[in-house]
């Protein structure tokens, strides 16, 4: 696979503009705690940054990823097609053969997040925003 972003919401759902929420719709983070990944593009880029209030971002190598979806990954057990077979739903990720819901539901971290809290910046001791390589730091906690 080419270069991934693990995105994981870190704020909840009370008060989010509507243009927000549409774009962590869009990008499946439906939940506190939920976590996807990504290809890595401009238009994903694009949507981390304007959700940047209520997510943190890094870059996840094939390790991670692969661990991820070894524990935290659900099977999917939805429809495949409508009742007439004309509509095929995409609503799964294909991984060795399996079927597997495109989102993670991960765990409150252990030790918590970072000391300033979810409502200020990774760069200045928060939780929040781009965190590069450190999201496996995260990942591994909430796993």
């Amino acid at each position: 696979m080419s270069s991934m972003v693990a995105a994981i919401r870190v704020r909840g759902q009370t008060g989010v503009r509507r243009d927000i929420k549409a774009t962590l719709r869009l990008l499946r983070l439906y939940r506190r705690n939920y976590c996807v990944v990504l290809p890595k593009n401009s238009a994903v880029e694009g949507m981390l940054r304007k959700a940047k209030d209520y997510i943190t971002w890094g870059d996840v190598d094939e390790e991670g990823f692969r661990l991820l979806i070894e524990r935290r990954g659900e099977e999917y057990k939805g429809r495949l097609t409508d009742s007439k077979g004309r509509i095929n739903y995409r609503r799964f990720i294909e991984v060795n053969g399996k079927k597997i819901k495109p989102y993670f539901r991960l765990m409150p971290p252990r030790q918590g997040f970072e000391r300033k809290g979810i409502k200020k910046a990774f760069s200045i001791g928060g939780a929040l925003g781009f965190r590069g390589e450190k999201i496996k730091d995260l990942i591994m906690r909430m796993i």
